[in-house]
Protein backbone atom coordinates (compact mmCIF):
# COMPACT_ATOMS: atom_id res chain seq x y z
CA UNK A 1 0.00 0.00 0.00
CA UNK A 2 1.41 3.42 -1.00
CA UNK A 3 1.70 5.94 1.83
CA UNK A 4 0.70 9.52 1.22
CA UNK A 5 3.93 11.54 1.50
CA UNK A 6 1.93 14.66 2.40
CA UNK A 7 0.66 13.27 5.70
CA UNK A 8 2.41 10.03 6.57
CA UNK A 9 4.90 10.34 9.42
CA UNK A 10 8.42 9.31 8.55
CA UNK A 11 10.32 7.06 10.90
CA UNK A 12 12.56 9.35 12.93
CA UNK A 13 15.30 8.80 15.44
CA UNK A 14 13.97 9.30 18.96
CA UNK A 15 14.64 12.79 20.17
CA UNK A 16 14.70 16.20 18.54
CA UNK A 17 15.18 17.05 14.89
CA UNK A 18 17.21 20.25 14.63
CA UNK A 19 17.24 22.46 11.54
CA UNK A 20 20.43 24.42 10.93
CA UNK A 21 21.48 26.73 8.12
CA UNK A 22 21.91 30.32 7.04
CA UNK A 23 19.56 33.12 8.02
CA UNK A 24 16.71 33.36 5.53
CA UNK A 25 16.83 29.70 4.51
CA UNK A 26 13.43 29.08 6.10
CA UNK A 27 14.31 27.08 9.20
CA UNK A 28 11.37 28.41 11.24
CA UNK A 29 8.77 28.19 8.49
CA UNK A 30 9.94 24.77 7.27
CA UNK A 31 10.33 23.63 10.88
CA UNK A 32 6.72 24.49 11.79
CA UNK A 33 5.44 22.67 8.72
CA UNK A 34 7.72 19.68 9.26
CA UNK A 35 6.60 19.40 12.89
CA UNK A 36 2.94 19.49 11.82
CA UNK A 37 3.57 16.83 9.20
CA UNK A 38 5.33 14.59 11.75
CA UNK A 39 2.80 15.26 14.51
CA UNK A 40 5.52 16.76 16.74
CA UNK A 41 5.89 20.00 18.65
CA UNK A 42 7.90 22.87 17.21
CA UNK A 43 10.33 25.17 19.00
CA UNK A 44 12.08 28.22 17.55
CA UNK A 45 15.33 28.49 19.53
CA UNK A 46 15.58 32.25 18.86
CA UNK A 47 12.12 32.80 20.35
CA UNK A 48 13.10 30.73 23.39
CA UNK A 49 16.31 32.77 23.81
CA UNK A 50 14.31 36.02 23.69
CA UNK A 51 11.85 34.69 26.31
CA UNK A 52 14.68 33.59 28.59
CA UNK A 53 16.54 36.91 28.26
CA UNK A 54 13.47 39.14 28.35
CA UNK A 55 14.73 41.06 25.31
CA UNK A 56 15.09 40.68 21.57
CA UNK A 57 18.15 39.19 19.92
CA UNK A 58 18.90 42.59 18.39
CA UNK A 59 18.83 44.14 21.88
CA UNK A 60 21.14 41.42 23.22
CA UNK A 61 23.65 42.05 20.41
CA UNK A 62 23.49 45.83 20.94
CA UNK A 63 23.70 45.78 24.76
CA UNK A 64 25.97 42.84 25.46
CA UNK A 65 27.56 41.69 22.19
CA UNK A 66 27.57 38.47 20.24
CA UNK A 67 29.52 36.44 22.85
CA UNK A 68 26.79 37.07 25.46
CA UNK A 69 24.09 36.07 22.99
CA UNK A 70 25.95 32.88 21.95
CA UNK A 71 26.32 31.81 25.59
CA UNK A 72 22.59 32.21 26.17
CA UNK A 73 21.87 30.45 22.89
CA UNK A 74 24.00 27.45 23.94
CA UNK A 75 22.22 27.21 27.30
CA UNK A 76 18.75 27.39 25.74
CA UNK A 77 19.58 24.82 23.05
CA UNK A 78 21.06 22.58 25.75
CA UNK A 79 17.75 22.79 27.63
CA UNK A 80 15.87 21.86 24.45
CA UNK A 81 18.01 18.73 24.00
CA UNK A 82 15.83 16.89 26.52
CA UNK A 83 15.34 13.74 24.44
CA UNK A 84 11.73 14.59 23.60
CA UNK A 85 10.81 14.23 19.93
CA UNK A 86 10.24 17.72 18.48
CA UNK A 87 11.45 19.93 15.66
CA UNK A 88 13.78 22.78 16.63
CA UNK A 89 14.78 25.68 14.38
CA UNK A 90 18.08 27.29 15.38
CA UNK A 91 19.58 30.65 14.53
CA UNK A 92 22.07 30.72 11.67
CA UNK A 93 25.13 30.98 13.92
CA UNK A 94 24.15 28.43 16.56
CA UNK A 95 25.73 25.43 14.83
CA UNK A 96 28.96 27.40 14.36
CA UNK A 97 29.62 27.34 18.11
CA UNK A 98 31.51 24.15 18.94
CA UNK A 99 29.73 23.45 22.25
CA UNK A 100 26.31 24.04 20.71
CA UNK A 101 27.16 21.96 17.64
CA UNK A 102 28.32 19.07 19.87
CA UNK A 103 25.05 19.24 21.85
CA UNK A 104 23.04 19.08 18.64
CA UNK A 105 25.04 16.30 16.99
CA UNK A 106 25.10 14.20 20.17
CA UNK A 107 21.44 14.59 21.17
CA UNK A 108 19.43 15.21 17.99
CA UNK A 109 19.19 14.55 14.29
CA UNK A 110 20.67 17.63 12.59
CA UNK A 111 19.39 18.66 9.16
CA UNK A 112 21.20 21.31 7.13
CA UNK A 113 18.66 23.38 5.23
CA UNK A 114 20.63 25.03 2.42
CA UNK A 115 19.79 27.64 -0.22
CA UNK A 116 21.67 29.64 -2.83
CA UNK A 117 22.69 33.23 -2.12
CA UNK A 118 20.03 34.76 -4.42
CA UNK A 119 17.27 32.95 -2.52
CA UNK A 120 18.73 33.98 0.84
CA UNK A 121 19.09 37.65 -0.18
CA UNK A 122 15.49 37.70 -1.39
CA UNK A 123 14.20 36.17 1.84
CA UNK A 124 16.24 38.27 4.30
CA UNK A 125 15.16 41.46 2.54
CA UNK A 126 11.59 40.74 3.67
CA UNK A 127 12.32 40.85 7.39
CA UNK A 128 14.04 43.29 9.75
CA UNK A 129 15.89 42.43 12.92
CA UNK A 130 18.93 40.53 11.69
CA UNK A 131 21.84 41.93 13.72
CA UNK A 132 24.57 40.57 11.44
CA UNK A 133 23.05 42.44 8.47
CA UNK A 134 22.44 45.78 10.19
CA UNK A 135 23.75 48.57 7.93
CA UNK A 136 25.45 46.13 5.54
CA UNK A 137 24.89 44.73 2.06
CA UNK A 138 23.05 41.40 2.61
CA UNK A 139 24.57 39.78 -0.50
CA UNK A 140 28.13 40.52 0.66
CA UNK A 141 27.47 39.40 4.24
CA UNK A 142 25.62 36.22 3.22
CA UNK A 143 28.29 35.28 0.67
CA UNK A 144 31.04 35.71 3.29
CA UNK A 145 29.06 33.82 5.94
CA UNK A 146 28.25 30.95 3.55
CA UNK A 147 31.95 30.51 2.72
CA UNK A 148 32.70 30.08 6.42
CA UNK A 149 29.56 28.29 7.59
CA UNK A 150 28.69 25.85 4.81
CA UNK A 151 31.64 23.51 5.51
CA UNK A 152 30.53 23.34 9.16
CA UNK A 153 26.84 22.91 8.30
CA UNK A 154 27.99 20.01 6.10
CA UNK A 155 28.69 18.06 9.33
CA UNK A 156 24.93 17.49 9.59
CA UNK A 157 23.98 13.95 8.64
CA UNK A 158 21.13 15.19 6.42
CA UNK A 159 21.43 17.97 3.79
CA UNK A 160 18.36 19.42 2.09
CA UNK A 161 18.23 22.18 -0.53
CA UNK A 162 15.64 24.92 -0.10
CA UNK A 163 14.96 26.61 -3.42
CA UNK A 164 12.99 29.67 -4.45
CA UNK A 165 9.85 27.55 -4.23
CA UNK A 166 7.10 27.03 -1.65
CA UNK A 167 8.49 25.80 1.68
CA UNK A 168 6.40 22.63 1.29
CA UNK A 169 8.93 21.49 -1.33
CA UNK A 170 11.67 21.55 1.32
CA UNK A 171 9.37 19.76 3.79
CA UNK A 172 8.69 17.05 1.19
CA UNK A 173 12.43 16.65 0.64
CA UNK A 174 13.07 16.35 4.38
CA UNK A 175 10.28 13.79 4.74
CA UNK A 176 11.82 11.73 1.94
CA UNK A 177 15.27 11.84 3.57
CA UNK A 178 13.80 10.98 6.99
CA UNK A 179 12.07 7.94 5.50
CA UNK A 180 15.51 6.71 4.38
CA UNK A 181 17.23 7.57 7.66
CA UNK A 182 18.15 4.71 9.96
Amino acid sequence: MQRNSKSAPAPVKRGPIVLVGMMGVGKSTVGRRLAARLGLGFVDADEEIEKAAGMTITEMFERYGEAYFRDGERRVIGRLMDGEPKVIATGGGAFMQEDTRTLILDHALAIWLDADIDTLVDRVSRREGRPLLKGKDPRVVLTELAAIRNPVYALCPIHVKSAAAPHEVAVDSIMEKLSQWH
